[in-house]
């Protein structure tokens, strides 16, 4: 290597010419030190010629990772073992490589035996179950909408039971409260299927649905109809699949007080038996045609009549053959027999050749399944004895009786 030595204070560089000029001096391959009384050289850099050298900054060792996760998880307390763990090897891998991290590691292990000291404390005494129980009704949407069950009641923020809710409070059904679930079920999953669809199942599903928690229809005041609370497209994605029937007030400033279940937890068995009976009528009645009248659609309402008749036929059956009270055996018998005879009204109404014949016997079957007999032996049994206003239009509820959570 050939490197030009400093000038030194015994000869000055010769006039007219510079260090970079002067012949170099020779140094023996090998040797670290120069030959005669010449310092030893320097190496110069761009900077000057006798400038401090430019150094690179000395590269800092790693961060250990393991102890930056024993940190993390000793925050977050969720696996305090782990953490410590993680802790302990960062600690001996440090030490061993010379890394850095060691607060890490160090307070990772001390938050993470913090932990586990909680953890052993919460188990002692039960609170983890209350803590998962907590977090499990919280995932299962308690205190929302959708997290109403059958025979609960509940008020909303705005009193209505349409548009959107995202939160409801329980209360009890002998209070005032605007809506009671009778029934809840799942739709199928896979993607959202629209607020249309959603809509049309929920309206079919509910009014069929009614009858097994409400047995009675009789019972049910005329001010009240059937409801819906729906996933909306939000909490669709989040995993909601509930649909709710509930019961609520056709006009949105009123309420409702005191429970409408009426089915088998709530009747006496001789109730229970005639209801089950009923039911076949009150369902066949739900199959009215959409139609308005009879003329628009004379052969719709001619198979819904056939329908009524064999509904009739079938309720007379049951009551025919259960065993009642004594003092309900009279009553029964009484309205077995009408019901015998508007099966045939009904039957001869499915087969009216004209609309003036269809009306004729078709008044006299609705005399029939709502005469005096039919009170008589609901007043025998304890029921209501206030017949219902079927709904004629076909239509099956009342608008808009949806709501969204």
């Amino acid at each position: 290597m050939s490197i030009p030595p400093p000038p030194g204070p015994q000869e000055p560089f010769p006039q007219g010419q510079s260090p970079q000029q002067q012949a170099p001096q020779q140094y023996p391959q090998g040797h670290h030190c120069a030959q005669g009384p010449y310092p030893p050289p320097q190496p110069q850099y761009p900077g000057g010629a006798w400038g401090r050298p430019y150094m690179a900054h000395p590269r800092q060792p790693p961060v250990n990772g393991f102890a930056i996760a024993a940190f993390v998880l000793g925050v977050l307390c969720c696996v305090p073992a782990v953490g410590l763990v993680l802790g302990l090897v960062a600690l001996a891998r440090i030490r061993k490589r010379g890394e850095r991290g060691k607060g890490f590691a160090v307070a990772g292990s001390v938050l993470s035996s913090v932990g586990l000291v909680l953890w052993a404390v919460t188990l002692s005494t039960g609170a983890a179950a209350d803590f998962w129980d907590g977090f499990r009704d919280a995932a299962r949407g308690e205190g929302t909408a959708y997290a109403l069950e059958k025979g609960e009641c509940f008020t909303t923020p705005s009193g209505s039971l349409q548009g959107v809710t995202y939160d409801v409070d329980q209360v009890p059904c002998a209070r005032e409260h605007d809506g009671e679930v009778f029934a809840v079920f799942d739709l199928p999953g896979g993607a959202y299927p629209g607020d249309a669809e959603i809509t049309r199942v929920a309206d079919e599903r509910c009014y069929a649905l009614q009858d097994s928690y409400a047995m009675d229809r009789w019972a049910l005041p005329a001010d009240v109809d059937v409801y819906y609370l729906t996933p909306t497209a939000q909490s669709w994605r989040g995993g909601d699949r509930e649909v709710t029937c509930l019961f609520g007030n056709t006009d949105e400033r009123s309420t409702l007080t005191g429970s409408l279940r009426m089915d088998a937890t709530t009747l006496d068995a001789d109730q229970h038996a005639y209801l089950a009976a009923e039911g076949h009528l009150q369902r066949a009645m739900d199959e009215i045609p959409a139609t308005e009248t009879v003329e628009e659609d004379l052969p719709g309402y001619r198979a819904w009549a056939g329908k009524v008749s064999q509904a009739l036929a079938e309720e007379a059956g049951m009551l025919r053959g259960h065993d009642w009270p004594a003092e309900s055996e009279q009553p029964l018998a009484a309205l077995v027999e009408d019901l015998e005879a508007a099966t045939r009204e009904w039957s001869l109404a499915a087969g009216a050749a004209d609309v003036d014949t269809y009306y004729e016997h078709l008044d006299k079957g609705y005399t029939l399944i709502e005469g005096d007999t039919t009170v008589t032996a609901r007043e025998s049994l304890g029921l209501d004895t206030t017949p219902p206003v079927y709904d004629e239009s076909g239509d099956g509820g009342a608008e808009g009786p949806g709501m969204e959570v």
